[in-house]
C-alpha cells in the first residue's frame, strides 16, 4: 500500500527537523564491498557506517 499524503508529509518533517545528511564518496567498487558487508551483518549500509564512526570515535576517545 502506498503512503498517504499525509504520511509523507510527516516523513518529510520528521526527516527536516531530526537528521542530517552527509555526503560518503568511496572509490569505484567499495560500494558493494561495503553493502555487502552491512548486508552480513544485518544492517543497512547507514547503519553500518554510522556505527563505525560511533566505534571508531569511542576508540580515539580512549585513546586520548
Amino acid at each position: 500500500m502506498a503512503p498517504t499524503d499525509a504520511q509523507k508529509r510527516a516523513t518529510a518533517k520528521w526527516h527536516k527537523e531530526k537528521v542530517e545528511d552527509i555526503k560518503f564518496r568511496v572509490p569505484m567498487g567499495e560500494k558493494a564491498v561495503i553493502k555487502a558487508h552491512a548486508d552480513q551483518q544485518g544492517e543497512s549500509v547507514n547503519a553500518f557506517l554510522l556505527r563505525a564512526a560511533r566505534e571508531t570515535m569511542a576508540r580515539d576517545r580512549e585513546q586520548s
